[in-house]
């Protein structure tokens, strides 16, 4: 029932982890405890609740006597009230307690464990202040000394110590009430179930009763290796040691919370009632809700350590990398090898086991002394890569080789579920598509005819649509910037020196399952919905469907000669569109077969269509035909025609050999017809003159019509998608409750002034992650709860800000605040003199914008939005004049990193490359660990978190104008390494 986190912290003398297990410390033995100023002092002897409580020996509080009553009151109403109301009243009574233990006592103690919420109140409000409530105190100090033993001395005790004392009481009243709550519920729901056999009955009640039995072994168990301590949160208040692991809590995970509350269902079985089986199971979950809001972040907060990510550490104790021989005799060797570089996020508070299965080992007399703080489609000549491959395997060769490489080797951000789900990878578009199709035919009900033959229409239409425009789209994307290319190169690692060749080939590979999916599915799609529609004739003989079917059939065969033909000539290259992204293929055109008669023979796609069409007889089919030329015609005109212009030019010939033909058979047949005509020939002529130019003028005016309407609704389009972005982020940004001071009549406005502090050029101008400093000055007696804030500029209030800064401000006096709650201490001294203050703010880290733009700076009154001095606007960027004039070339963009690099890591010499003045260990890193970190590469970082890999993400893409994922950043961690990856980008992509 109770602390499953906290509960399991255990007092051993002088125990060790993975040490034998010891004796455990006599009863009379000291055991020591230390507040968080660092004050120790010894713990007296306390007494279980139930001792304490119900022991006629005992003294009892006040406090006491009022959690006696309640819990006769409660078996006053169950002996008086009936059965009805009674189960009635007793379960909104357990949800109250119930409530009161799990969000009241969770609340609580989670602002207890953040801030010392409670021990600051009881400071706050002065009960344990002789001068200020020394009736309070008084009081106070006979509720806790009638309840302590011999041992315990009220006076020579921390505050926070009697503070835990006081909260324990409390904890009693809800605990105990909880528990008796939910039996008397339990009792007056009690019924024999019926249709049940006697041994059926006998089974269900020793069943019960065990469940019950083992309920209060596991309990017992509990407070056994926890104590006090641990049953009522002591660690809230005060410390006891290390975390060692033993008794129950090795039992099951958290078993305070999962085995603890079998006693529930036992309860349940025997009253065989399913309404206390549903009350049971819902105050369960709530207690692992508990669990998971405040025991766990608990537990973090106090006993976890920040550990590096991306940390390089060799597999070998002598730092060289040696291919492993196995011999016949060798098995093979598992995976055995633990590394936390390993994990993408900050670990847990342990390793193992999560800490709510700890326990805590307890510092005795001996160790009680204070310690320090601690083609056609065709390609260009090929690139020569060969030298740079091998180099770069003899380069790998010669580093060790470490988890983190070999992690980023084998994994790259693989599907988990649906975690990660890439669309322009092909297996991830083909799981998407098979979930959707299952999906679909679930929950598809009983459909009419009509309705089916509907279904089928709009699946080839939306196949048809996504393959010509979908896909065409894509591919223009490709052609003109490097589209899918630049998306792996984003996304995922590849090896430093593989010159792009990785994220290309991998590109190329996906695309073409990608289009070979979708290919398939136009025509599945469309043959589905033809069968739908087809039926066969009744004659045979009469009508016209002999003459449909067999020429249906010729258009289907028409249609597969022309794509085998045009197959042979392109090949698998020209197939998939290959010139779109291998660009080390022979640029050179060859118009054999096919090709030597038609520039398009993939119009003929559309014969199948038309073939279908008349073979069905259906209208939708017919429908889907004209729909498939035309989507094709504009593919052809809006994508793969200017790619081969643009990548072939001029030796593209002007017309293909069907149209010179047929062009030249025209014109000796009209002048054929000019000589037989006579007198009318000219007339004839001009005629023919006209409706050729009718129809070239209205194809042209309609093509200039569509082209200008593209060219005229990209810009607003972008515009538009500009000014819905703003909107959002001012949205976003205006989400808040904006408390104003209604005591301004009182602050001379004009004595306070904001500045910031010019960069070492003289302006205010700041590169993404440079500390900005600000000064400010205020008149005496100004409220010790200012701030300052860092807000996007132009902020249209001057007077009152309505917008968030998202974290971007500080204090005026840092040190009364705690997080963002002001700590209201009442031990400030005031300066008589009639001088402003000053003082100056340094925005670092978090605290800074992340996004290139214009900011200012605002001075708030008494922690509310009232604007009381501003200053700005400055300027965040990314990229500095320096690389706007400076050749794009190694050198420059690794020294260009080297400044992002630190910034982006708030300059912590532990993460910071070594080459950058890092010092290549991390505050919790063990010895070994820096004598691998003193052995690696020196122009290797480490993060605490991925947000630091983010902004260096974000920082790259203002500098340098590509873009990486958070992940990518990771797996490199290496200024040489991230200069060659944005260099093989900006070949591929600008270069495009």
């Amino acid at each position: 029932m109770h602390d499953d986190g906290c509960a399991n912290l255990q007092c051993h003398s002088n125990a060790i982890v993975d040490e034998p297990e010891k004796p455990r410390p006599a009863r009379d033995e000291i055991v020591w405890g230390k507040t968080p100023d660092g004050q120790v002092f010894r713990v007296p002897t306390t007494h279980d609740v139930l001792t304490a409580l119900f022991h006629p020996a005992y003294a009892k509080s006040h406090l006491d006597i009022v959690s006696l009553s309640l819990l006769g009151f409660q078996l006053v109403l169950f002996y008086f009230l009936s059965r009805a109301v009674s189960k009635r009243f007793f379960l909104f009574y357990f949800i109250f307690w119930r409530a009161a233990y799990n969000a009241g006592l969770g609340w609580v103690l989670t602002k207890q464990s953040k801030k010392r919420w409670i021990v600051r109140e009881v400071q706050r409000l002065g009960w344990l202040d002789e001068t200020r409530c020394p009736a309070m105190r008084r009081w106070i100090r006979a509720q806790l000394a009638g309840k302590m033993g011999k041992d315990y001395s009220f006076d020579d005790l921390p505050l926070e110590y009697n503070t835990w004392l006081l909260f324990r009481q409390l904890v009693d009243v809800i605990l105990l009430n909880d528990f008796l709550a939910y039996c008397m519920f339990a009792f007056a729901s009690f019924r024999v179930p019926e249709g049940l056999s006697l041994p059926v009955h006998v089974l269900r009640w020793i069943g019960g009763i065990s469940l019950i039995v083992f309920n209060i072994w596991v309990k017992t168990e509990a407070h056994n290796v926890v104590k006090d301590y641990g049953w009522y949160w002591g660690d809230c208040f005060f410390q006891r040691g290390a975390l060692v692991f033993d008794g129950v809590f090795e039992l099951a995970p958290h078993p305070m919370y999962s085995v603890g509350y079998a006693g529930y269902y036992g309860l349940s079985l025997i009253v065989g009632s399913y309404p206390v089986l549903f009350v049971s199971l819902t105050a369960h979950a709530a207690q692992f809700a508990f669990l998971i809001f405040f025991e766990n972040p608990h537990i973090e907060r106090m006993y976890g350590q920040r550990k590096p990510i991306a940390v390089r550490k060799p597999l070998l104790s002598d730092g060289i990398s040696k291919p492993r021989q196995v011999s016949g005799k060798e098995m093979p060797v598992s995976g055995t090898y633990h590394d936390d570089s390993m994990s993408e996020s900050t670990p847990a508070a342990t390793e193992g086991e999560t800490a709510s299965e700890s326990e805590l080992e307890t510092e005795t007399e001996a160790d009680a002394m204070p310690t320090p703080e601690s083609h056609p489609r065709h390609g260009r000549k090929p690139s020569v890569v060969c030298g740079a491959m091998a180099d770069s395997g003899g380069r790998e060769s010669r580093h060790p080789v470490s988890q983190h490489d070999l992690h980023h080797k084998y994994f790259r951000r693989d599907v988990v579920i649906l975690h990660n789900i890439d669309l322009l990878r092909s297996s991830d578009f083909m799981l998407v598509l098979l979930i959707f199709y299952l999906c679909v035919m679930s929950c598809l009900p009983t459909l009419s005819h009509r309705t089916t033959l509907m279904l089928h229409f709009v699946h080839a239409c939306a196949w048809c649509t996504f393959h010509s425009f979908g896909l065409g789209l894509l591919l223009r994307a490709q052609s003109q910037s490097k589209f899918i290319v630049g998306h792996f190169l984003k996304n995922y690692h590849y090896p430093p020196n593989d010159n792009g060749d990785g994220a290309v080939q991998e590109a190329f590979t996906n695309w073409k399952a990608i289009y070979n999916t979708s290919l398939c599915m136009t025509y599945i799609s469309l043959g589905g919905l033809a069968w739908k529609t087809y039926s066969l004739p009744d004659m045979w003989s009469e009508g016209d469907a002999l003459l449909r079917h067999t020429l249906g059939a010729l258009f289907i065969g028409l249609h597969a000669w022309a794509a085998r033909e045009s197959y042979e000539v392109l090949g698998v290259f020209g197939w998939f569109y290959g010139d779109f992204f291998a660009e080390d293929f022979p640029a050179h055109l060859e118009y054999t077969g096919i090709f030597r008669y038609l520039d398009n023979p993939e119009l003929m796609s559309g014969a199948s269509f038309l073939g279908l069409a008349l073979i069905s007889g259906s209208k939708l089919v017919g429908f889907l035909a004209v729909m498939r030329f035309v989507s094709h015609c504009w593919f052809l005109k809006t994508v793969e025609n200017p790619h081969m212009r643009k990548l072939y030019g001029e030796s593209l010939r002007k017309e293909a050999g069907f149209v010179k033909v047929i062009k030249n058979v025209a014109t000796k047949n009209a002048r054929l017809l000019e000589s037989r005509a006579g007198r009318h020939a000219p007339d004839i002529k001009r005629v023919a003159k006209e409706v050729k130019g009718t129809f070239d003028k209205v194809f042209e005016e309609t093509a200039d019509v569509v082209e200008e309407f593209l060219a005229k609704s990209k810009p607003k389009i972008s515009e538009v998608v500009q000014e819905t972005k703003v909107l959002l982020q001012q949205s976003r940004e205006r989400l808040i409750i904006t408390r104003v001071a209604n005591d301004l009549s009182s602050c001379d406005i004009a004595k306070y002034k904001l500045s910031i502090f010019p960069n070492q050029f003289g302006d205010k101008r700041f590169h993404l992650g440079e500390p900005i400093h600000v000064q400010w000055q205020a008149p005496q007696g100004h409220s010790r709860k200012d701030w300052v804030g860092i807000y996007r500029a132009p902020n249209k209030s001057t007077l009152v800000t309505k917008t968030s800064s998202f974290g971007k401000w500080l204090p005026v006096y840092d040190e009364e605040w705690d997080g963002d709650v002001p700590l209201n201490s009442n031990h400030r001294v005031s300066s008589k003199s009639l001088e402003s203050e000053t003082g100056t703010l340094t925005f670092r880290g978090s605290t800074l914008p992340w996004k290139v733009g214009q900011y200012e700076v605002r001075y708030h009154h008494d922690g509310k939005y009232n604007v009381l001095s501003m200053d700005g606007p400055f300027e965040v960027y990314g990229r500095s004049k320096l690389m706007r004039t400076r050749p794009l070339d190694f050198d420059s963009v690794k020294e260009c990193l080297a400044h992002i690099v630190p910034l982006c890591l708030d300059n912590d010499p532990s993460l910071i490359p070594l080459s950058c003045g890092g010092t290549g260990t991390t505050e919790t890193s063990s010895d070994a660990d820096g004598a691998n970190a003193d052995g690696r590469d020196l122009d290797d970082f480490t993060f605490w978190s991925e947000g630091q890999a983010k902004r260096i993400s974000t920082a790259i893409r203002e500098a340098f104008d590509v873009e990486y994922a958070p992940e990518v950043i990771m797996a490199d961690a290496n200024l040489t390494t991230l200069a060659k990856r944005i260099l093989v980008s900006k070949q591929l992509l600008v270069n495009s």
